[in-house]
């Protein structure tokens, strides 16, 4: 198989940006799954158990929340170039 013609130049600075605001993000959505899960479960008198299903399913719509974050960010800051 050939070589790709054009190579690829990764943009740290690009990269490093979204990965940071990743972080501070991330922290904010998980903390609120996880607070959110544990209040509404007072809320609804659902015991532990219904805390951390509330949490865990929280969680994942964290992640889906985080995935689609870093996707929109890498069409505004690409992560790599060509030479």
């Amino acid at each position: 198989m050939n070589a790709p013609s054009s190579s690829r130049q990764i943009v740290w600075p690009s990269v490093i940006t979204v990965m940071s605001a990743a972080i501070l993000i991330g922290a904010e959505v998980f903390g609120a799954a996880f607070a959110g899960g544990w209040a509404l479960a007072i809320l609804f008198g659902l015991g532990d158990q219904g805390a951390h299903i509330l949490q865990a399913v929280l969680f994942a719509l964290g992640v889906l929340v985080m995935t689609a974050f870093i996707r929109a960010a890498q069409r505004v800051e690409p992560f790599t170039k060509r030479r």
